[in-house]
């Protein structure tokens, strides 16, 4: 099987992982992009790990790492000064990366050692300092949108232990708008197929409409949203998903939500 066969099939989730990295659809989509570039160029970048998946999002750290195609121009940004301050704002720390590779993408420590290049045993120390970091976030109101009963309790649960309030649950597309007509909430987790037909991504460009705020898109089927064709969700979870992965779900989609807004 050539290379290209074998990393066709881990795209959508190294898309759906560079935009949860970078907080930014357009920004992931790019180092993607910019990463098969480079593989095009010179197959051996993905370089010599046993696992096709781990070389290529070892890969992908090292174009994000040193590359600045997500960085202002410096007519915009106000000089290289600003430039590199810009970019450090915008890297999510290395605990965090540790916390997506193993709660989003599967990794075990070990391959998330190997992606990060660092020593294993630091691995589990990452991750807990991410998951801390998580549970001391401001607390923010959060609306579901969920048909499914056991997901949306279970959504509940995991947004309330995080010490998150519950805005409101529902199931449907009108719901939804009724739900932020008197208030905005600060996170929306949204199912796509909802109860009556509607859809959940049209019930989130309603709420597009009337404010920004953070969405995180649950479904059964990412692969669907993740063909890089059309615009397309910044933040994904499978169905069905573990608690770790709403977690850090959440938790990287506040903290870039944190940063626009004490940028504002």
């Amino acid at each position: 099987m050539s290379l290209a066969d074998q990393i066709a099939p881990l795209l959508p989730h190294l898309r759906r992982y560079a935009r949860a990295l970078t907080g930014s659809q357009k920004r992931g989509d790019a180092y993607v992009r910019s990463l098969l570039e480079a593989i095009v160029a010179d197959e051996s970048v993905i370089g010599r790990e046993a696992d096709v998946r781990t070389g290529l999002y070892k890969a992908f750290h090292g174009i994000w790492s040193t590359a600045d195609l997500d960085v202002a121009q410096p007519e915009e940004a106000g000089g290289v000064e600003s430039i590199v301050s810009q970019r450090l704002s915008r890297m999510t720390p290395i605990n965090r990366q540790a916390l997506l590779l193993t709660a989003m993408e599967g990794f075990t420590n070990r391959e998330t050692a190997q992606v990060l290049q660092v020593d294993e045993s630091r691995v589990s120390s990452l991750i807990d300092a991410a998951l801390k970091e998580i549970d001391s976030q401001i607390a923010t109101t959060v609306l579901i949108i969920e048909d499914e009963p056991i997901i949306s309790m279970d959504l509940e649960q995991i947004v309330r232990d995080l010490g998150h309030d519950v805005l409101a649950t529902v199931v449907t597309r009108d719901e939804a708008a009724n739900a932020i007509a008197t208030k905005k909430p600060g996170l929306v987790l949204a199912d796509i197929q909802l109860a009556d037909g509607s859809s959940g991504i049209d019930a989130v460009k309603d709420i597009f409409a009337r404010f920004s705020v953070p969405v995180i898109f649950v479904t059964a089927y990412p692969e669907r949203l993740l063909t890089g064709e059309r615009p397309e969700p910044t933040f994904l979870i499978t169905k069905p998903f573990l608690q770790s992965t709403v977690k850090a779900a959440i938790g990287q989609a506040l903290f870039f939500n944190s940063e626009k807004s004490e940028a504002a």
